[in-house]
Formats: C-alpha cells, sequence, structure tokens
C-alpha cells in the first residue's frame, strides 16, 4: 500500500484568548511534541506530512507514522492546543482527534488527501475530543 501525504487546513480560529486562557496557539501532534505551532489568531492553520499505509496481518489498512496515534484500527491524528507565552514552553490543556478510519478508499488510491475544519466549537473554544464528518471531510 502506497504513502499518503495529509494536508490540514484549519479555519475559524478562536484566538489568542478564550475561556481563561491566554496565548493560545495550535500545533498537529508529533510523537509527544507540538509541530507547526501556529497562534489561536491566525487566518488559518496549515500542516502537511506523510503517514505510511502499510496493511494488517488480517488484510485491512493500517497507518503509521510520527503524526500517527493509536492501536491499529483506531488509528489518529491529533491536533494539540496549548498556552505559548513569549520565552515559555508549549503547555497543552486541550486536543483534537482526526480519525484515520475516516479516509475514503478513493483518497488513498490517490496517495494524497486534504481536509479543511473549523477549529472553533459552539461554545467559542478551540475544537476537541474526535472530529468526526460532518467536521472533518477528506477529499
Amino acid at each position: 500500500m502506497p504513502s499518503l501525504l495529509l494536508r490540514i487546513v484549519g479555519r475559524d480560529l478562536p484566538g489568542r484568548e478564550c475561556g481563561g486562557y491566554r496565548d493560545v496557539h495550535v500545533a498537529v501532534q508529533r510523537g509527544r511534541e507540538p509541530e507547526g505551532i501556529v497562534p489561536g489568531d491566525a487566518a488559518e492553520a496549515v500542516w502537511e506530512f506523510p503517514v505510511e499505509v502499510v496493511a494488517s496481518p488480517d488484510g485491512s489498512r493500517d497507518f503509521r507514522g510520527p503524526h500517527v496515534h493509536g492501536r491499529r484500527g483506531g488509528r489518529f491524528l491529533y491536533l494539540t492546543w496549548g498556552e505559548l507565552p513569549d520565552g515559555g514552553a508549549f503547555t497543552m490543556f486541550r486536543r483534537a482527534k482526526l480519525l484515520l478510519d475516516d479516509l475514503p478508499p478513493r483518497v488513498l488510491e490517490r496517495g494524497a488527501a486534504e481536509t479543511e475544519l473549523r477549529l472553533t466549537d459552539r461554545c467559542g473554544m478551540p475544537v476537541c475530543a474526535a472530529v468526526r464528518p460532518p467536521g472533518v471531510l477528506w477529499r
């Protein structure tokens, strides 16, 4: 099975201050670390990286790579939210999961996938928990 180039475009960010948090930023999580940190008041946040698509022992598809989290059959990507004051360290306060099982087969065949998603929830806070269609649609 091929490698897959993923592109995530986040729009409608919640701002640098929300819900008592200050200096809000978002990043994609690579291993345990935030990567591609974007301020919460940016016009958009864009991340692009490869994910390896492999066959599981039962023949189903599986995903691997430094951005991939979870167990076989339930792999996902994290968007991590944190405070990042000037000169300080990124301190995570919530995360959103983008489930890789939501990727349609036609996207895997093409070798590239893109999604656009809203990064602010209905309460004006950073989107969190499992983001499922229609909140995230891969094309």
